[in-house]
């Protein structure tokens, strides 16, 4: 197997295959900072294996390579490197966690574990010296412990036990390199001791630990480890001290005494300096610890400092990972930085062992994002990677170059070549972070919005400000965007206003000032769309709110402080419109396309605003949150036009045109904690996510052969549609659906005539709501207005006449991409009377029957008094004639 033949570097010899998705992922940037990172490789080698969000990536840092290793479809909450560095466990929190075991040689998912922790997931996990083992804490409120024999093909554990919460929190866990029988983990304010056994049993012991054990302040407990000499345990504290656990007789490794428990107690408490211990950890015949300083010290088995290293950029301390050997040659004497003191206790261990341990080169990472690799021969600190330490929020590709600007909210912006994957300039601004870029569409600006409602228009290539900052906005900037002639630039804020800057002449030179700005919205602002008249070059100005309002700005005839609205268009009747974009023009009629959260996708005339269609958007579980259409490559047909797109944890294709086939689009797990922005390279190659939080940039490549290979696979003409049916085209539903279009025939010739009929396989517009209610969708008048609207004018702008009638296949489509995406549950239905209603004496929901009528008739589309005594009279089954109110009777015998 591929498993059985892989050999370390093995991953480096293999040539990439292309993706045969229509998005893979390419590249990483950023990572998770509050995991550790560790050193896959020997000697001057720089392979790192780190977390980013969701995805293991195995760096190869000098070759410019990174290898994914993808399967989880959380976020990565903890993992754990086997001692020879081969084997990777990493657990994932949220629905369906997953446990995975890697082979880091080959990059395969050795072992998955489903189920292991279903409530929350899981919060630590570790792998035993021989990595035979795993043992994981689940992340739920009440902690479940779990050891694993993940080479043997169950999903069951060996054994497990839960903990009680005054334990607290346990998000530590290590094994004891000698006995895999036996581990630790801690909490912020207790250690636990455990031993298992292959009996089915396993039994734990609490050391607690008061404030009261010593008389001094202990701190925080941050990570606990076994000593190598086999009887004691330490745990490092915030207040810089080492806690020592004895246990009453030494551990035997014979089977009879390994089966029970011993007493640990707590019988020393080491002061080892002022700062707040981070990290610790047994490497051979050193204890190493790493604090909030970034200092890294050895001591040998008895405490004894040997060495230190430190630097003073280096931040607080996360992990550290020593190479396998020493460096070749290997340094003579134990090295020591220059800002710190060695101990000049004698050896207490085998001082040769002792070398060779402090000769190791190691890798550091730290909580500010920031990874370093310490040469000890050389004693000097090398940066390797430095990313991001906050929410990454903003990015934009330039449109003429490879690069790529990311921002993050702790005011670091970075331009990337994206094709040779290195990292150009940057620039840091320290009064607030950036929420979003824009370039304009020469690439010679670059526009960033600010946290504190600032702007600043930047040199594209140096990152200096080629004027002074704006500060217009009174609220965090969300949106930024330049018009097709560069001449303005638009900017919209949390505040729900929009703000207009223009180009100028001052003094011979070229500049930027503030025009105008607007509060046009009364919620969030959603989008801000520049784009070209249609009679002429001048830009237009449009911008979209959960309000569900769509303005459109008189730029030519705004002045200084008074912006101009041309035109104010309500865009939604219920639904809440969330991303806009220019559709391409792939007909005579220019169109506005919008998404909803309701997974609708409309089509709005350019100029009219009037709604033109209504089609079924992807459906991936959460609505679409930001679209662009993708710029066309050198190799595509000119005539074949995508639209790339974002929902809450996704990022995804579609072809265009969008007509509700759902096979046209689909979408991959980018962030599964929330992606907030995305941006196409201007070839149309590269699609580049943010996720906010997780402070990674994902670089996906696109693929479009495969996505028109799955949607030719999906079927053609109305056969993807005949699957959206309950039953599909040979289905109960398709069969009623027929009978009723047929008595729709029947009906518009008239029940009861009894001329000769021609029969037809059309049905003329105004029967549309009958069918379309006797299928069980109720549309809203506006809604019918829509839907015949969209029949009557489809071929108006071709042959300047209105379509009468639609036939079965028409109405499928029409059906389908109206009717809610997933059907009107009860939970709806009582979703609305909860607002409606009110409280009675017993704390349920009731309305009034008055006043539930007087709402008919008053609210919404209200009802006139016939047309709410017909539908009532339908629904109760009372006789509309002279029989009163007496129900209708039924005769089972017929």
């Amino acid at each position: 197997s591929l498993v059985w033949a892989a050999a370390p570097g093995m991953l480096f010899q293999k040539d990439e295959q292309s993706g045969l998705h229509p998005l893979s992922l390419s590249w990483v940037l950023g990572y998770n900072s509050s995991l550790a990172v560790h050193s896959l490789m020997d000697g001057e080698d720089r392979v790192l294996l780190y977390v980013s969000s969701h995805t293991v990536v195995i760096h190869d840092v000098l070759g410019n390579r990174q290898y994914h290793l993808q399967g989880h479809a959380n976020v990565i909450s903890c993992l754990s490197v086997s001692e020879d560095r081969r084997w990777v466990a990493t657990a994932d929190r949220g629905p369906d966690a997953l446990i995975i075991v890697w082979d880091s040689f080959s990059r395969i998912p050795v072992h998955t574990i489903f189920e292991s922790h279903p409530e929350d997931g899981v919060s630590a996990i570790a792998l035993s010296q021989d990595a035979k083992y795993l043992a994981t804490i689940s992340a739920g409120t009440v902690q479940r412990v779990c050891v694993w024999k993940w080479t043997l093909p169950t999903e069951k554990p060996a054994c497990s036990t839960e903990l009680r919460p005054e334990f607290g929190y346990q998000d530590y866990i290590i094994f004891n390199p000698q006995n895999p029988y036996e581990f630790i983990s801690n909490s912020k304010t207790q250690v636990i001791f455990y031993l298992w056994v292959t009996s089915n049993r396993d039994e734990h012991m609490a050391s607690l630990l008061s404030l009261q054990t010593f008389n001094s302040v202990v701190g925080r407990f941050s990570q606990s480890v076994f000593h190598f000499n086999n009887s004691q345990a330490l745990t490092g504290t915030s207040a810089g001290k080492l806690v020592v656990w004895d246990v009453a007789c030494p551990r035997a490794p014979s089977k009879e005494l390994r089966a029970k428990p011993h007493s640990v107690k707590a019988t020393k408490l080491v002061p080892m300096q002022k700062d707040s211990l981070t990290v610790l950890m047994v490497f051979e015949s050193c204890i190493v610890t790493g604090d909030v300083k970034g200092q890294v010290k050895f001591y040998d088995g008895h405490l004894h400092l040997l060495t230190c290293y430190s630097h003073s950029k280096v931040g607080p301390i996360q992990s550290i990972s020593f190479s396998k050997t020493p460096p070749d040659p290997p340094g003579a004497s134990p090295a020591c930085s220059t800002s710190c003191t060695a101990s000049s206790q004698p050896f207490s261990d085998s001082s040769n062992s002792v070398s060779l341990t402090l000769n190791r080169n190691f890798i550091l990472s730290t909580s500010d994002a920031t990874v370093l690799h310490v040469a000890t021969d050389r004693t000097n600190f090398e940066k390797v990677l430095e990313e991001a330490k906050q929410a990454v929020n903003a990015i934009a590709c330039h449109p003429r170059q490879a690069l790529v600007a990311v921002g993050s909210h702790c005011g670091l912006l970075k331009v990337w070549d994206y094709q040779q994957t290195k990292y150009l300039v940057s620039r840091i601004f320290t009064q607030a972070g950036i929420q979003c870029l824009s370039y304009d569409p020469e690439g010679y600006f670059l526009a960033a919005g600010f946290t504190d409602g600032s702007v600043y228009i930047l040199d594209a290539i140096s990152l200096r400000s080629s004027c002074k900052e704006f500060k217009f906005s009174h609220g965090p900037v969300t949106h930024v965007s330049f018009s097709h002639d560069s001449e303005y630039l638009a900017t919209a804020d949390e505040k729900y206003s929009v703000t207009v800057y223009k180009r100028a002449l001052q003094n011979g030179s070229r500049c930027w000032e503030h025009l105008a700005g607007l509060h046009s919205h009364y919620k969030p602002i959603r989008s801000i769309l520049f784009g070209v008249q249609l009679d002429s070059n001048e830009p237009r100005l449009l911008s979209l709110g959960e309000d569900r309002q769509l303005v459109e700005y008189d730029l030519n005839s705004s002045s200084k402080d008074h912006l101009v609205v041309l035109h104010r268009d309500r865009v939604e009747q219920v639904a809440v419109p969330l991303c806009l974009a220019w559709y391409p023009q792939l007909s005579t009629e220019s169109f506005i396309l919008t998404a909803n959260n309701h997974y609708k996708m409309k089509l709005y005339n350019t100029m009219t605003k009037m709604c033109r269609k209504t089609l079924l958007g992807p459906t991936y579980g959460s609505p679409l949150e930001k679209i662009q259409i993708l710029p066309a490559t050198n190799t595509t047909d000119p005539q074949k036009h995508y639209l790339v797109y974002i929902t809450k944890d996704k990022v995804g294709l579609q072809i265009l045109p969008v007509d509700g086939n759902p096979h046209k689009s689909s979408a991959f797990i980018c962030h599964p904690d929330g992606v907030s922005d995305l941006a196409s390279s201007y070839d149309g190659r590269y699609i580049f996510t943010v996720g906010g939080n997780d402070c990674t940039v994902m670089k996906w490549e696109v693929n479009l052969n495969a996505l028109d290979a799955a949607a030719s696979l999906g079927g053609e003409d109305l056969i993807p549609f005949y699957n959206l049916l309950d039953g599909g085209r040979e289905g109960e539903f398709f069969r009623e659906l027929e009978d009723y279009f047929y008595y729709a025939q029947l009906r518009s010739h008239g029940i009861d005539t009894l001329e000769t009929r021609q029969v037809s396989t059309h049905i003329p517009l105004e029967e549309i709501p009958s069918v379309m209610r006797a299928m069980g969708f109720y549309p809203s008048e506006e809604k019918i207005e829509e839907m015949i609207n969209e029949v009557k004018f489809s071929k108006y702008v071709d042959t300047g006449e209105q379509v009468t009638k639609i036939n079965l296949g028409d109405f499928i489509k029409l059906y389908i991409n109206h009717r809610p995406a997933f059907g009107l549950s009860m939970k709806n239905i009582q979703a609305a009377f909860q607002v409606l209603g009110y409280d009675n004496e017993n704390g349920d929901k009731v309305i009034d029957r008055g006043d539930l009528l007087l709402l008919l008739q008053r609210r919404g589309e209200h009802m006139t008094e016939d047309e709410l005594a017909e539908c009532l009279t339908a629904l109760l089954g009372r006789r509309p004639g002279g029989g009163g109110s007496e129900p209708d009777t039924y005769d089972p015998s017929g």
